[in-house]
């Protein structure tokens, strides 16, 4: 039986299902959204309402389908609703969500992610790569006495104040000027300005934080010997390194950037992904930093839902069923595919399009150039990425609604999907530009 996106001609779909619970969420939770990256603000438009995800589909409250490339935001590697992880979670509830106390799940977790990640000694489980960040941006201090985060121009590290505050395209009031002070910014892809800044700030700098692959200015990769230069830097001044993998952990490649660059990081933080799709988040390294954590240090983290039951069961089976090396076979095969096939259309025409990617991570950028950092983001053209986007979207493909943010290729992808997927993109691209 053939899906309904697979024989939609673009067209106005009916959603007024989607616009109708748009208007009056509205009235009740601040801008209709829950996280503003769910709003179509920079697109324009209502947002979709979904009441059902399987494998790479997407079905709407108005009963349209969608090819998934969203992959809610990163955790659907292998696809939506996979059988063998909700049967996990399933029994887990039954046998009690929260306990407030240890389970042998949280046990087999941290056995089994460190198994993925070598530079991990061990490991705390918290509720979304927000905290996660956030506590190990707090351990890193507490840890050396110092109190300045170095990040990246563009980087987006979840919205806890320390990293919020100096973040060039997410900005907010109600922070507090004291946190902004403590962040400081330089340009990724660029070793000479983090040398001067690291020898500026030598004798005060906790932590050089990096997403390895950035995921929210185009899918930037680390141009070849960067991520060593930031290694070897952080060495040389005595500055713990934390690899934000929350968006690369597990997506990029089996054991997350850090395996796919051979880069050794102190501290690793995770969070989407890792759950296949329950909330999740986690930090973990080196053994000397972590015991700086209480009960045997004198670093505070804590929460009632960190390590639960039932988000324990889902990351198991998730990683359990990521030891099959065919699962990144598929991811590679699907992402190149997909990559090539809207590809051959870039290059005949000639368009200012860069095709960017790390694994099964990649963007679609309307730039006539590559984006190496967050000074080339700001030339992409938002206003055509917004045109392509409903294009696509009428078509029955949806994207994240943001012309910066990383899209997902996922394991349920089937050939037929990409296929599909390049046809109704290189209609759109036409009638783009």
């Amino acid at each position: 039986m053939m899906n309904k996106a697979d024989t939609r001609t673009e067209k106005a779909l009916d959603t007024a299902s989607s616009k109708s619970a748009s208007e009056e969420i509205a009235k009740l939770i601040p801008g209709g959204v829950n996280s503003p990256f769910r709003s179509f603000h920079e697109v324009g438009g209502h947002t979709i309402f979904f009441n059902k995800a399987q494998g790479s589909i997407l079905t709407d409250l108005d009963g349209n389908t969608y090819i998934d490339y969203l992959g809610a935001w990163g955790p659907a590697i292998l696809g939506h609703s996979h059988a063998s992880v909700v049967k996990a979670c399933q029994d887990a509830v039954e046998a009690g969500a929260v306990f407030g106390a240890p389970t042998l799940l949280e046990l087999q977790m941290a056995k089994s992610v460190i198994r993925h990640f070598p530079s991990i000694e061990q490991i705390r489980f918290v509720n979304s790569g927000t905290e996660a960040v956030m506590s190990a941006i707090r351990l890193a201090r507490g840890f050396t006495g110092k109190n300045i985060v170095v990040m990246f121009e563009g980087a987006y590290h979840g919205h806890s104040d320390s990293v919020l505050g100096s973040t060039t395209h997410q900005s907010s009031t109600g922070l507090l000027e004291a946190a902004k002070e403590q962040t400081v910014l330089t340009p990724f892809n660029d070793l000479n300005r983090l040398e001067a800044t690291l020898r500026k700030h030598a004798d005060a700098t906790a932590a050089v934080i990096i997403e390895p692959v950035c995921g929210s200015m185009g899918v930037v990769l680390p141009e070849p010997g960067f991520l060593q230069g930031v290694r070897k830097l952080c060495d040389e001044f005595s500055t713990v390194l934390i690899f934000d993998e929350v968006l690369t952990g597990l997506r990029v490649a089996k054991g997350g950037a850090q395996a796919l660059y051979g880069v050794r990081p102190d501290i690793t933080t995770f969070g989407k992904a890792l759950g296949g799709g329950m909330p999740i988040g986690a930090y973990g390294g080196r053994r000397d930093i972590m015991d700086a954590l209480m009960p045997i240090g004198a670093v505070y983290q804590a929460g009632t839902f960190s390590g639960n039951p039932v988000t324990m069961a889902g990351g198991i089976e998730v990683l359990r069923l990521l030891d099959e090396d065919t699962v990144y076979e598929t991811l590679d095969a699907r992402s190149a595919q997909l990559f090539e096939g809207i590809g051959q259309l870039v290059k005949e025409r000639s368009l200012p399009i860069q095709l960017q990617r790390a694994g099964s991570m990649f963007a679609i950028i309307f730039n006539d150039k590559p984006v190496r950092n967050f000074d080339d983001s700001k030339s992409i053209d938002a206003e055509r990425f917004a045109k392509f986007f409903h294009h696509v979207l009428n078509q029955g493909i949806y994207l994240p609604p943001s012309a910066v943010d990383a899209a997902c290729v996922s394991a349920a992808h089937t050939e037929q999907d990409i296929d599909m997927t390049i046809e109704k993109m290189t209609r759109a691209f036409k009638q783009v530009f």
